[in-house]
């Protein structure tokens, strides 16, 4: 059973922020030091103004001095002291503030005003550096050097909290649940528990899924098996859930209850018994815990431990899935936002994904983990979570980011999946143990040892649901990408993606598509997506001639969605020429210019896998013709290749890193009136991939079960000689905006039903679609009467999926049967 779990506002919704209004001021209170009180009506004058993420100014000089106008996002902690206004850090007088705690005022005759850098808040003379906007920017480093002390925010996250901890384990055997995405088999019920015995109240709940591994083994001949469930006689369960014993320690050690469930029983049965590998049992799983886990805290769970009455806050979830395990949480998301009483499932971390399915997950905050030296999902299909979900809802307001751990491989994120501490047996799923970058038998490799990917693993994990859940924004670096060119977690380089939540976001150029806001000079501009010999239903080409396609994780193709366009983006490139510049000129739309309120332009590149490392210049152009510039390399490492060792056809990988410039560093433009975003090429050839221009203030607020309609798809039937088969795909509620999805047919060589997809669009108050997919009526006698192909419904646009497969049935018109 599933219990109302009621819905919070979302953290950090704050109120509008005032615009700056430039005005001669009459200060009543009185003021010390330089500043002075208006006398007269100052004669109209040029004003300077300015911006940081949680705060904007303006300064108009007239004959009585400087008016300075400081303007809050958040109103001011109320204080025994009086605030005062600081210029590049030193207070210039007290301030007066308006009654909403947003608006400070100064008239000051100190030449320091005339052209400041940065105004702020001041507190007995002393600029203030804590009462900031959790907004803010995390760091004041300048651009391409970190903001924070990486060292002190991995150890924050591994960090032993304030809690005892107790375990409350439960186990109800082999066959305690039936799932019927697992054509309705019986699989355990048991699960590792950690409870902060000494923390007050209800937890917030983190729950882990480990992925597909051997589900038995057999203790005296180290023989693992996977064909039977419950295990065959002389073998014995894999304890694969135990493998995240570190992170589930730490984080219930600062306040969360955390449960690791176990998932042999699908992993035994998944290649059998399922349309999907086991996609919608294992979110079927997770679900039937949280019911369990729901029930204990009532106290009506028989068979629970009593430390779990009245102790978990099911109101805020969050979901870590290993593997086959993150596709299985992401499900879980989806499932429940479909139930009428969701949980409050307000954050996902799938951790060296599958996607098999793509599908989306908007108003959920995420960080999706790519190891570099995966050798299991080595095409890193993962990535697909982050690229499709970026646009997939018109209201998302959650933090996104995918992060690329270099010198971690697939399996040591769980110790129970590594060698030599692992019970049962174990391997590094790199194979290559000679490999130049990822073999850990290499003198050059790049890896990390077991304990150390053990401890990226665990500061990720503690560090994300801490940053989500716990509101604990000290944590945001590991996720934001404002370390400048990579993020330091323990041993590990992390290189990072992030789309900032979209309230405070602006899109400005996502580069999907052509645009007339968008041109190219000098150069070619490409907008493609996907490989060459794999036909999509994109109206774009392919960005990319090569076959090797785990080198490519944006356009991996997937299972149930192959011929779906994955990913497009812009591929600019450029000859070489000392004299014809070329460039991405980016028009700033008019209602777009005023970016004061973002703390950064943003936007994601990769050099492309022809070239040499390479660089641009990034400009911004303002209505007066005025311009700041900077050098990408400056500001990040993206156009660098990622490491290869020549020979492994898994290696370099070409993956779009986010760059961000922050605004408080593009001197001399008005950030006001910005009229034009330029990406300009050095003069040497090379080429590069962009995405994603916007401006943005990273933020993590929490997420929520996502309201947006459900779409699905239902079985249908038909005649080889009937030409058609109707299938139809249905919206669970209407929406106010069309609707769009995508439907896959899987089928082999020369069947009836051929293996293709379509985009299917839902007008605005529509909820149903029937289309007909073409049946070929051939002359041949199939081995059966009716021959059964499978459907899937992928990457929605205005919706997340609901049912997202079904089976289409053929009957043969020259079968005697």
């Amino acid at each position: 059973m599933s219990i109302p779990s009621p819905r919070r506002p979302r953290r950090g919704r704050a109120a509008g922020r005032v615009r700056v209004t430039v005005a001669a001021l009459a200060l009543s209170l009185p003021l010390t030091g330089t500043s002075m009180a208006a006398s007269a009506t100052p004669e109209p004058a040029a004003t300077v103004t300015g911006s940081a993420a949680d705060r904007s100014w303006s300064v108009t000089e007239s004959g009585d001095g400087y008016h300075l106008t400081l303007e809050l996002i958040d109103p001011l902690p109320v204080r025994d002291a009086v605030p005062e206004i600081a210029v590049d850090g030193a207070s210039l007088g007290y301030a007066r503030q308006t009654a909403d705690g947003r608006t400070l005022t100064l008239v000051t005759t100190d030449p320091r005003a005339a052209h400041p850098d940065d105004v702020q808040v001041a507190w007995n003379g002393t600029a203030d550096t804590t009462t900031l906007s959790r907004h803010a920017p995390k760091g004041t480093g300048r651009p391409g050097k970190p903001t924070a002390d990486a060292a002190a925010l991995t150890a924050a996250a591994t960090a032993q909290g304030p809690y005892t901890v107790a375990r409350a384990d439960y186990d109800f055997g082999d066959t305690a649940a039936t799932l019927s995405g697992l054509s309705d088999r019986s699989v355990e019920l048991r699960a590792a528990v950690w409870i902060p015995t000494d923390a007050k109240g209800e937890r917030p709940v983190v729950l882990f899924l480990h992925g597909r591994h051997s589900a038995c083994w057999n203790a005296d001949t180290a023989k693992t098996n996977n064909t039977a469930w419950p295990c065959p006689d002389g073998y014995q369960p894999i304890p694969s859930y135990l493998g995240y014993n570190d992170a589930a320690q730490t984080l219930a050690s600062q306040g969360y209850a955390v449960v690791s469930i176990s998932a042999d029983g699908i992993n035994s049965q998944d290649a059998s018994y399922t349309d999907d590998a086991g996609t919608l049992a294992r979110g079927q799983l997770v679900l039937d815990h949280l019911d369990l886990l729901a029930r204990a805290d009532k106290g009506i769970a028989p068979g629970m431990s009593p430390l779990l009455k009245g102790r978990l806050d099911l109101s805020h979830v969050g979901l870590m899935g290993h593997s086959r395990g993150g596709e299985g949480v992401v499900k879980a998301a989806l499932l429940n936002a479909g139930r009428a009483h969701p949980y409050g499932i307000e954050a996902v971390l799938p951790l060296a994904p599958i996607d098999f399915g793509r599908e989306t997950l908007p108003d959920v905050a995420m960080a999706v983990v790519l190891p570099y030296c995966d050798g299991d999902v080595s095409n890193q299909q993962g990535q697909h979570f982050f690229d499709d979900t970026r646009y997939s809802g018109a209201d998302d307001d959650v933090l996104r980011s995918s992060l690329m751990v270099r010198g971690a491989d697939h399996n040591f994120f769980n110790t129970e999946w590594t060698p030599g501490v692992a019970v049962a047996p174990a391997s590094d799923d790199w194979s290559a143990s000679t490999d130049a970058v990822c073999g850990s038998g290499s003198s050059t490799t790049t890896r990390l040892t077991a304990a150390e990917q053990s401890e990226v693993g665990t500061a990720l994990m503690s560090g994300f649901f801490q940053l989500t859940l716990g509101g604990q924004d000290r944590f945001l670096p590991l996720f934001d990408g404002s370390q400048g060119t990579s993020t330091t977690v323990g041993a590990a380089t992390v290189h990072t993606e992030v789309q900032a939540p979209g309230r405070s976001r602006s899109d400005i150029a996502p580069l999907t598509g052509p645009s007339p806001d968008v041109t190219v000079t000098g150069g070619t501009g490409t907008y493609c997506a996907g490989f060459t010999g794999r036909p999509t239903i994109s109206a774009l080409g392919a960005c990319t001639t090569s076959t090797y396609t785990s080198r490519f994780p944006s356009w991996t193709p997937a299972n149930y969605a192959g011929n779906v366009e994955a990913t497009p983006l812009l591929h600019f490139t450029w000859p070489d020429s000392a004299e014809t510049r070329a460039e991405v000129v980016v028009d700033v739309p008019k209602g777009s210019r005023d970016v004061r309120r973002y703390d950064s332009l943003a936007f994601r590149a990769a050099v492309d896998e022809t070239g040499p490392d390479t660089d641009l210049t990034v400009q911004l152009t303002d209505g007066q013709g005025r311009t700041a510039a900077v050098a990408v390399s400056s500001l990040s490492d993206a156009l660098k290749g990622n490491p290869s060792s020549g020979t492994s056809t898994l290696l370099p990988k070409t993956w779009l890193q986010t760059v961000s410039w922050p605004l408080r560093t593009a001197h001399g433009v008005d950030l006001s009136d910005i009229r034009r975003i330029t990406l300009t090429a050095p003069a040497t050839a090379g080429g590069v991939y962009l995405s994603d221009v916007a401006f943005q203030t990273v933020r993590a607020d929490s997420g929520g079960p996502s309201d947006l309609p459900q779409v699905s798809v239902a079985a249908a039937s038909a005649a080889e000689d009937a030409g058609t088969v109707p299938v139809t795909v249905t919206l669970s509620s209407a929406s106010r905006t069309p609707v769009t999805v995508n439907l896959q047919s899987v089928a082999g060589t020369g069947t009836q039903l051929a293996t293709a997809a379509r985009k299917i669009t839902f007008p605005a108050r529509t909820t149903s679609r029937t289309v007909r997919l073409p049946v070929v009526d051939d002359t041949v006698v199939q081995s059966t009467a009716d021959t059964v192909y499978k459907i899937y419904v992928s990457v929605p646009v205005g919706a997340v999926i609901g049912h997202n497969y079904a089976r289409v049935t053929v009957h043969d018109d020259e079968s005697t049967a």
